[in-house]
C-alpha cells in the first residue's frame, strides 16, 4: 500500500497526531501553539488528501499498519476518536517505542457493557458506518450531534455529507479490541480526555483510563471536539513535559 501523509511542523520531540473522521485541521488546529516546543506530525489516515484513498474501506486495522512505521521515533501519540483504535493497536504492538498516549473520546463501547447509553452509541454509530446516508434521518441527526458535526435544523451541510460518504462502509468500531493490558504493562503515561457533554463518552473515558492506569481530565465547551475546548492545550503540554523522560 502506497503510505500515508504526514505533515510536520515545528520542532524538538515528536507528536503524532492522528485524527477520526474529521480532518487534522479541524481536530487539531486549536493545539498549534505545541509547535513552539515540540514537532506536531499531522498524520493523514487513507482518505483524507494528501493520503491515498482506502483500498476497500476505513479500518481501523489498516490504520494501525500505516502509524507502525511511525512509531521508530518513539513520538508520544495524541488521537481523536475512530483515530484512537488504530492508535491503540499499534501502539500494543511496540509500547516501547511510545513515549506517551493522549486519547480522546474514543468509540470503545465494549469497556461498559450494560450501560444503555453506551450501547445506543454503539448502536447508532455501527448503523451509521452501515447505511451511510441512507440511515434513518433523525437517527444521523443525533449520531452527528454527539460526534460534534455543525449541523442546524435545516439540510446537512456539504461538508457533514461529505464525511458521512467517506466513512460508509468503514470497519465498525464494535469490532476493535486493543490489547489494553500491553500499554499498561510497558507502564506507558496515558492521558485520557474528554469534553463532558454526554455520558456515554465519560463511561467510556473513565474505564478506559483505569484501564490503562491513566491520567483522566475533562474539558467542557467543544463537544466531541474536545482539543478545541477551554484549557485542554494547557492540559496537554503539561502532561507531554512531563512525559518527556
Amino acid at each position: 500500500m502506497s503510505e500515508i501523509a504526514v505533515v510536520r511542523d515545528g520542532s524538538g520531540p515528536e507528536v503524532l497526531l492522528v485524527h477520526g473522521g474529521a480532518g487534522p485541521r479541524t481536530t487539531w488546529g486549536p493545539v498549534a501553539s505545541l509547535a513552539d516546543r515540540w514537532t506536531l506530525a499531522y498524520v493523514h489516515r487513507r482518505g483524507y488528501p494528501p493520503s491515498p484513498p482506502p483500498k476497500e474501506r476505513q479500518d481501523f486495522a489498516v490504520d494501525a499498519l500505516d502509524l507502525a512505521p511511525l512509531l521508530v521515533g518513539r513520538p508520544h501519540l495524541v488521537a481523536h476518536s475512530y483515530g484512537v483504535l488504530g492508535t491503540l493497536i499499534a501502539a500494543a504492538a511496540a509500547p516501547d517505542s511510545v513515549r506517551s498516549l493522549t486519547l480522546i473520546e474514543p468509540p470503545l463501547n465494549y469497556l461498559v457493557r450494560g450501560d444503555p447509553e453506551v450501547a445506543r452509541l454503539e448502536r447508532l454509530g455501527d448503523t451509521v458506518l452501515a447505511h451511510g446516508m441512507d440511515t434513518d434521518p433523525a437517527q444521523l441527526r443525533e449520531f452527528l450531534l454527539l460526534t460534534g458535526a455543525p449541523i442546524d435544523d435545516g439540510p446537512l451541510p456539504a461538508g457533514v455529507v461529505a464525511g458521512v460518504l467517506r466513512a460508509h462502509g468503514g470497519r465498525p468500531t464494535s469490532e476493535a479490541r486493543p490489547d489494553l493490558d500491553a500499554i499498561r504493562g510497558a507502564e506507558v503515561p496515558v492521558l485520557v480526555a474528554s469534553g463532558g457533554h454526554a455520558a456515554a463518552y465519560e463511561r467510556i473515558c473513565d474505564a478506559l483510563a483505569e484501564a490503562l492506569g491513566g491520567e483522566r481530565s475533562v474539558h467542557p465547551g467543544a463537544g466531541h471536539f474536545v482539543a478545541a475546548a477551554p484549557g485542554f492545550t494547557e492540559r496537554l503540554r503539561a502532561f507531554l513535559g512531563k512525559a518527556a523522560t
